[in-house]
């Protein structure tokens, strides 16, 4: 059984179509972009568009500024709090790409 508004939206699409909606649109006739994940390029474009980024670019964004505090740490013990965290974060960013 169909959805009720399945008619509703052949109507209104073959209405745009009447009306040249689709005429001279940007890429017409040119083949899809190609994308790595196809399956699931919709989710990811969304994910992109509003702003979301995946864990492990998190993460290296954390390692980043971790290791730009190491740089400007005098103090032995905080050095060595922030390679334990540095170690830390590179096993997280390395789960984090593999799930």
């Amino acid at each position: 059984m169909d959805h009720p508004l399945f008619d509703l939206i052949d109507a209104r699409i073959k209405r745009a179509q009447e009306d040249g909606a689709f005429d001279d649109l940007p890429g017409a006739g040119k083949p899809l972009p190609q994308v790595e994940d196809p399956e699931n390029e919709v989710i990811n474009r969304i994910l992109r568009d509003n702003g979301a980024v995946p864990e492990f670019v998190i993460l290296s964004r954390e390692l980043a500024r971790l290791r730009n505090e190491l740089r400007d740490a005098d103090d032995r013990t905080r050095r060595a709090d922030i390679l334990r965290e540095m170690s830390m974060m590179d096993a997280k960013i390395a789960l984090a790409r593999k799930g």
